[in-house]
């Protein structure tokens, strides 16, 4: 397959772009005509597998193996995501071929958001840019091409990612400086930056971020809570005098969550149950009409200020019925128009979502049925969304930023690929999941204490004499399957175990407010190399087990 093939894809993929109204004449096309996608991902990861299917299986297409070639074009230039990286792994010298199980951990952004936050962005030569989520490099690669790559800083959490990213837009002939380190806290050794550009998602704008814009400087970030469903963009803009404005506004389609950032769904079994009209242990729900209309699917406004009064609720797309659950209480309704200009509804659970929505719709009305959300950011660090003014006003507050100060960016410049992996063989990323597949998890940092508990609730849920278990930094953690996050069920009142909803696997625990969270040991793929050392409740075992030694100390080798 010549070059003019390729050429021609990129072509064909700007043209789809233009059709629906991501791109326009500019920069930005320019760029994307010239920059071919087989050099910055010559591998890329096809699901062989279907959703349902357990474990997946994947397939790595390689550019340098003509027979594929034009499978991996169709995949680069078709638009949607395109998958670069299986469980954390290097990107550089791996082998094509057949993959088992595990999660991908690493993609290239969807092109028609990615080319519309660049369009945005309006880039400029010579404007100072910091790409935050380095990926692929595309990103990286417009904002060398229209601005020169001496001024742009991309930034990926991932060494591994960092590393490839680097060789690839070097074999562009870009030079930017390619670094890795905690998104959030950005790049202050290159600031201040004309254009700072986020992507993943956060619950707030992080205020490194907003202090390394320079006057004139915009910055674009997708905000989300734990629910996917309703997301917004932050625009944040540092005037000639220095002084911040900003503004929210609802939007359609949004980055990923950032690693280690909770999120909710809908569980398989979930929505069956709701497709059935079927509750959880056979309790009643509820049927009635309505004569309120819910706002359309298109006022994103009112859908993102009812999952910011709301929480916890979570759209199921796809489907001809308005269906919203709450996967927290297991609360869910449906409604649909039933020809008399009047809705039918069909609700279970402790959570009257219709009432929620109807409420929510009220008071966006009163505010002027806004699209588009004023965004102050304080000198405290709260963040507080508004629109309308008085009694009318519609407001609510983003949670606090994380506390960066302390965290910093210790690394300048990529490790080799081999130091990468090498530099904290404990803290290397770990894989696990349920066993029928639909929850599957990915955890970075150093394991903690790992130990066996021989509670009676270890014993009860797990049908054997104890459970062993290791925790982790919850920031750490992502959930990454198709189910997913698992169900919750307190065995205290401030203390939750975490399971599968479908196979019944249990996986982790969680205490409220806490920073870490405790993985079972039969949850992670390979636990190879956990040793515990001490044995919990160890009046509550079974006398014909020998109990744990307790070595008062951690031993993780």
């Amino acid at each position: 397959m010549s070059a003019d093939y390729a050429a021609s894809a990129r072509a064909a993929m700007v043209a789809r772009l233009e059709a629906v109204g991501n791109l326009g004449p500019g920069p930005v096309r320019e760029a994307l005509l010239a920059l071919p996608r087989e050099v910055l991902m010559p591998q890329a990861y096809i699901r062989r597998s279907t959703l349902d299917e357990r474990p997946p299986r994947w397939d790595l297409l390689d550019w340098s193996q003509p027979g594929d070639r034009e499978e991996l074009l169709a995949v680069l230039y078709g638009g949607e995501s395109v998958l670069i990286q299986h469980d954390g792994e290097p990107l550089v010298d791996r082998p094509a071929g057949g993959r088992s199980g595990g999660a991908i951990t690493s993609m290239s952004t969807v092109m028609g958001l990615t080319v519309s936050v660049l369009e945005e962005l309006d880039l400029r030569a010579g404007q100072r840019v910091l790409d935050v989520g380095t990926g692929a490099g595309v990103t990286a690669a417009v904002a060398c091409h229209v601005c020169g790559d001496t001024t742009v800083v991309t930034l990926d959490r991932d060494p591994n990612v960092a590393v490839a990213a680097q060789a690839r837009l070097g074999a562009l002939g870009f030079r930017p400086a390619v670094v890795s380190g905690n998104g959030e806290c950005g790049w202050p050794e290159a600031a201040p930056y004309d254009r700072i550009f986020v992507s993943f998602a956060l619950p707030s704008v992080p205020e490194a971020l907003v202090d390394q814009l320079a006057p004139g400087g915009v910055l674009l970030m997708h905000i989300t809570t734990e629910s996917p469903s309703w997301p917004a963009l932050a625009v944040v803009s540092r005037g000639p005098d220095g002084r911040i404005s900003s503004r929210l506004r609802a939007v359609e389609f949004a980055h990923r969550a950032a690693h280690g950032r909770r999120q909710i769904f809908l569980s398989p079994a979930f929505r069956e149950r709701i497709a059935a009209r079927r509750t959880e242990g056979g309790a009643e729900f509820r049927r009635f009409r309505s004569s309120d209309v819910p706002p359309p699917e298109e006022a994103r406004g009112f859908w993102l200020a009812l999952d910011a009064l709301h929480p916890g609720l979570v759209q199921h797309r796809g489907v001809d019925d308005l269906v919203i659950g709450a996967p927290g209480c297991g609360s869910w309704m449906a409604a649909r128009p039933d020809g008399s200009g009047a809705y039918a509804v069909t609700a279970a659970g402790p959570r009257n979502i219709w009432t929620e929505i109807r409420q929510t719709a009220l008071r966006w009305r009163d505010a002027g049925e806004p699209e588009v959300y004023r965004l102050d950011l304080e000198p405290d660090g709260t963040q507080r969304v508004s629109a309308g003014h008085g009694e009318s006003a519609l407001a609510w507050q983003l949670p606090a930023p994380r506390d960066t100060a302390t965290e910093g960016n210790a690394m300048s410049t990529p490790p080799r690929e081999k130091d990468a992996l090498s530099a904290s063989p404990n803290g290397s990323l770990r894989s696990g999941g349920c066993l029928c597949w639909r929850i599957r998890f990915t955890v970075t940092g150093t394991p903690d204490y790992p130990h066996t508990c021989s509670c009676t609730h270890c014993q009860r849920l797990s049908g054997g004499p104890m459970m062993s278990w290791v925790s982790f930094p919850l920031s750490g953690l992502t959930w990454t399957g198709d189910g997913g996050e698992p169900a919750w069920h307190y065995t205290w009142p401030d203390s939750r175990r975490g399971f599968c909803p479908d196979c019944g696997s249990q996986l982790c625990a969680l205490d409220d407010g806490a920073s870490s969270i405790a993985i079972t040991f039969s949850a992670l793929d390979d636990a190879s190399g956990l040793v515990p050392v001490n044995q919990s409740f160890r009046e509550d075992a079974v006398t014909w087990l020998p109990p744990v030694p307790n070595t008062q100390h951690s031993k993780v080798t």
